[in-house]
C-alpha cells in the first residue's frame, strides 16, 4: 500500500509556447461523425510516459517526436481537428487539419527525483501535461495535446492530454504505439479504421433492455457529507497470492464453478468501498465497468477500430444485500454484468442514448476502469520502453483504477480516492 501525493516533490518547469503539429500531408476536411459510445464518455484523460536510455540522451527527442506525430496524424487526421456541436446537438469533429497542440519544456531536475511516477499525482505530474489557459469546457480544449519535457538526467517525458471521445484505451494504446513505430521509421502494426458510422443508432431506435447504467440513485446514506472531508488517495497492490485468495473465497461455498481475477477483485473492492462509505442497508449501489465490445459486436468491429468500442455494463443491488450475502453473490453479479454485454444489449445502449441523450449517473456508484491489460509499457520511440507510465489523475471521485504493476504484470495495483475516515476503514479491509 502506498500514499499518493502526501509529500509532492517541488520542481520547476520552463515551458515554450504551444505550437500546432498538423498532418505532414493534406488530409480529409469536413465534419467527422462520433458514435453514441463516443458521446457518452467525452472526458479529458491525462497520461504520462517517462523514457531514459543508457545509450542516448534527450537532445533529439523533441524533433523526433514532432516529426513522427505529423506523419502519424495523416492516418489519424480527426485528431488534428477540433470538437464542435452538430446541428443535432451532438459532439462532432470538424476536421480542420490545424493539428495537435505540441509543447516543449525543460525541468530543473532528473526523472528519478520525482519519486514513484506510476501513481496518479495531479500536483506533481500535472506540471508535465499541457493545460489550455482559460478553457471552460471540452470544446475549448484540443482533442490531443502533447508536452515533451526534457530532464537534466538525459531522460524525457511525454505528457498527453486526450479527449476520451476520440479514442478509448485500446485505441489510444494503438495510437501511441504507432507514434513510436513512426518515430523509429517502421510501418504501423495496426492501421486505424476510422469509419464510426458502423456504430450509428438504428432507425427507428430499438431499446430492448433496461439500462440501469443511466439510473439516478438517491443518496440516502448521505455520503455527500463524507466527501466534505479531506480526500486521501492510496494504491493497494494485489499480488498473485492475494488474487488467488480472492478467487478461492469467491468459490468457497460452491455456488460458482469458476471466476476470473477481474470478477473476484471487482466484487471485493465494491463490497469494501460500500462498507468504507458506511452505506445504509437500504442504499441502492451500482457497479459500472467497461467491457470491450470489439469482439462482441456482430460482426466484430474491424481491426484497428479507432473510436470507443467499449460499452458500460452494470450491476445494481442494495448495500445490505452486497455486504450481508456471501462473496459468491457479489461475484455472481459481476459475472452477470459481463454476460449482459451482447451485441443486442450494446446496440440497445446506443439507441437508448439516441432517444434520451442520458449519460451514466455516478451517484452511489463505483466505476471501475481497467488499465492492467493495456500494453502502454511496450511503447518505444527509439529510447527503449518507458521506465514508467500511467494516469496523471483520477477522472472522478467514484472511479477506481486497476493498473498494471510496474514489474510484475500478473499483479494488479488498485488506486482510488476516499474521504479520510472512509479510507481508514477501506485500508483495514484490504488486509487479506
Amino acid at each position: 500500500m502506498a500514499d499518493v501525493n502526501n509529500d509532492a516533490f517541488e520542481f520547476t518547469i520552463k515551458k515554450g509556447e504551444p505550437t500546432r503539429v498538423p498532418p505532414i500531408e493534406e488530409t480529409e476536411k469536413g465534419l467527422y461523425f462520433l458514435s453514441n459510445l463516443d458521446q457518452n464518455i467525452a472526458v479529458i484523460v491525462r497520461t504520462i510516459y517517462f523514457f531514459k536510455s543508457d545509450t542516448k540522451g534527450n537532445e533529439d527527442a523533441v524533433e523526433v517526436l514532432r516529426i513522427a506525430l505529423s506523419k502519424l496524424l495523416v492516418h489519424y487526421y480527426p485528431l488534428a481537428g477540433r470538437l464542435t456541436i452538430s446541428t443535432e446537438g451532438k459532439l462532432i469533429v470538424d476536421c480542420t487539419g490545424e493539428g495537435a497542440v505540441f509543447v516543449e519544456a525543460e525541468a530543473d531536475c532528473g526523472t528519478e527525483e520525482i519519486g514513484d511516477k506510476t501513481k496518479p499525482d495531479p500536483i506533481t505530474l500535472g506540471k508535465l501535461v499541457y493545460e489550455t489557459p482559460g478553457a471552460q469546457n471540452i470544446l475549448q480544449m484540443p482533442l490531443l495535446a502533447a508536452q515533451v519535457t526534457k530532464f537534466k538526467c538525459g531522460g524525457f517525458s511525454i505528457g498527453l492530454l486526450m479527449n476520451h471521445c476520440i479514442l478509448d484505451g485500446i485505441g489510444a494504446m494503438e495510437f501511441i504505439n504507432g507514434w513510436g513505430e513512426t518515430a523509429r521509421g517502421l510501418p504501423l502494426t495496426v492501421t486505424p479504421f476510422l469509419d464510426r458510422i458502423i456504430l450509428q443508432s438504428r432507425n427507428p431506435p430499438k431499446i430492448e433492455f433496461p439500462h440501469h447504467e443511466f439510473a439516478e440513485i438517491q443518496d440516502i446514506s448521505n455520503t455527500t457529507e463524507l466527501y466534505e472531508e479531506e480526500m486521501l488517495f492510496k494504491c493497494f497492490c494485489f499480488d498473485q497470492d492475494k488474487l488467488a485468495q480472492l478467487k478461492k473465497d469467491a468459490m468457497e461455498d460452491g455456488v460458482l464453478s469458476k471466476c476470473t481475477t477481474f470478477e473476484a477483485l471487482s466484487a471485493f473492492v465494491w463490497r469494501a468501498r460500500c462498507q468504507a462509505l458506511r452505506m445504509l442497508p437500504d442504499q441502492q449501489t451500482k457497479l459500472l465497468f467497461a467491457v470491450d465490445g470489439r469482439p462482441r459486436f456482430v460482426p466484430p468491429l474491424p481491426k484497428g477500430y479507432a473510436g470507443n468500442g467499449i460499452v458500460l455494463t452494470n450491476s445494481l443491488c442494495t448495500a445490505g444485500e452486497l455486504l450481508g450475502k456471501p462473496v459468491s453473490f457479489s461475484v455472481g453479479l459481476v459475472q452477470e454484468a459481463v454476460k449482459m454485454a451482447t451485441d443486442s444489449y450494446m446496440r440497445s445502449a446506443i439507441d437508448y442514448f439516441e432517444v434520451t441523450r442520458a449519460r451514466p449517473s455516478l451517484a452511489a456508484t463505483l466505476l471501475i476502469t481497467t488499465w492492467s491489460r493495456l500494453s502502454f509499457h511496450t511503447i518505444d520511440f527509439g529510447w527503449g520502453e518507458p521506465v514508467s507510465s500511467g494516469p496523471v489523475a483520477l477522472p472522478e471521485k467514484e472511479v477506481i483504477l486497476f493498473l498494471p504493476h510496474k514489474t510484475d504484470r500478473k499483479s494488479v495495483n488498485v488506486l482510488l480516492g476516499l474521504p479520510a475516515s472512509a479510507m481508514n476503514i477501506f485500508e483495514e479491509l484490504m488486509l487479506i
